[in-house]
């Protein structure tokens, strides 16, 4: 009887299981792919058409899928449609720059609702920490009525983070050990995911950007540092211990500047913002917005200094194709808005530096979701968190 008891255990267990696999299929079928019918649903997923009926009446009463119709009829009834729906629940995606805080409120499909941003004044752990919560607080209260409100929080860091959501360095902040994932999770109730920028970067582009259906990618975000979001065969790589990506230390000058990380000759120290303190040009502008507004209107200087960190990034980034050997690299982050005076200079130093084979079918391309792939992508890993966690019904 014992044993009987145990292997009922099981045989549930099983089936709830297979239950869930199932009806994420169905789910993400239905939200990649709307509209749908059902008998589309179960050809494209391989379940039968009663197991499709059944879990998409589950999904529809848990109002994550919505039935609109009637569609096309290849020689019977018109179908209902299936749609996934989109606005069951928003989400905030957050990119904590060095100086500046940016936010968006997104539906369960990325699409973007609102649109924050905020100048930091410092780095303290406090103030940055208390103006978080009160960006997070405004965008929570002017979201629209969904059935599930803000499911999620997804955090873009520029820093090392474990699995537990501890930032664990970010050296042009100054932190160490921040539980930024638990403090913001406790404070609003609410399911926080926290991630370096560079990944929620590769993120974005893999499933809204350019990178659809690419299988080998690197996301260089370059901005106030720079860092890499590494897709190998079409998922994040993170590493032994989840660390990987920090390529803005790679070291591309070995006696050179001093660097916040506490080595020396740091890639980012060349290619990124932090060129504009040290720059032998005389810049009419420190920051990349205004920069970009006077290249635009024929500055020679901001021109001849976008040039110049184009050749150090296109360094860096032959160091890259020849390690990783991908199939795209997507430049991205606040400095992909330089493409036009970037581009050529980088490519040039590319072309002539990167082993053959390596450039065979390599395209390199400037993020066409900007300086907004970052917060888009932190989303996007809530709103994966959010629909995996759905519950079952037996």
């Amino acid at each position: 009887m014992f044993k009987k008891d145990v292997w009922f255990v099981k045989v549930t267990g099983d089936q709830a299981l297979v239950k869930k696999i199932n009806k994420s299929l169905v789910l993400h079928t239905v939200r990649k792919h709307f509209p749908l019918s059902r008998s589309s649903v179960s050809v494209m997923t391989g379940l039968n058409k009663a197991t499709v009926s059944t879990l998409v009446a589950e999904l529809c009463e848990q109002q994550l899928v919505i039935e609109v119709g009637p569609g096309q009829s290849s020689g019977g009834r018109k179908p209902l449609m299936l749609h996934f729906n989109n606005m069951a629940g928003t989400v905030i995606g957050i990119e904590l720059h060095v100086k500046q805080l940016s936010a968006v409120l997104c539906d369960l499909k990325g699409d973007i609702i609102l649109v924050r941003d905020f100048t930091l004044e410092h780095h303290g752990l406090a103030y940055v920490l208390d103006t978080m919560k009160e960006l997070i607080a405004d965008l929570i209260s002017v979201a629209p009525s969904t059935p599930y409100g803000t499911v999620g929080i997804g955090i873009g860091v520029p820093g090392m983070v474990d699995e537990q959501g501890i930032l664990l360095f970010a050296p042009n902040l100054g932190w160490e050990m921040v539980e930024l994932q638990q403090i913001l999770e406790t404070y609003f109730a609410i399911p926080v995911t926290l991630d370096n920028e560079a990944n929620a970067g590769a993120v974005g582009e893999l499933n809204f950007g350019a990178a659809q259906d690419v299988s080998h990618l690197l996301y260089v975000s370059a901005g106030s540092g720079i860092g890499s979001g590494i897709i190998i065969d079409g998922k994040l790589y993170k590493g032994a211990r989840g660390y990987a990506g920090e390529t803005g230390h790679m070291c591309i000058e070995a006696d050179g500047k001093p660097c916040s990380c506490g080595s020396r000759g740091c890639w980012e120290l060349y290619a990124s913002e932090k060129t504009y303190d040290t720059s032998l040009f005389k810049l009419p502008a420190h920051n990349t917005q205004d920069l970009i507004r006077c290249a635009k209107q024929g500055d020679i200087e901001a021109i001849r200094h976008f040039e110049q960190m184009g050749k150090y990034l296109g360094v860096g980034v032959t160091n890259l194709i020849n390690s990783f050997n991908p199939e795209l690299i997507i430049i991205g982050g606040a400095l992909s808005e330089a493409e036009p005076w970037l581009a050529t200079s980088m490519n040039a130093v590319v072309a002539e530096r990167t082993l053959p084979y390596h450039k065979q079918q390599l395209q390199i391309t400037f993020s066409k979701l900007g300086s907004r792939g970052t917060m888009i992508g932190a989303a996007f890993s809530s709103v994966m968190s959010f629909l995996g966690s759905i519950r079952i019904t037996l």
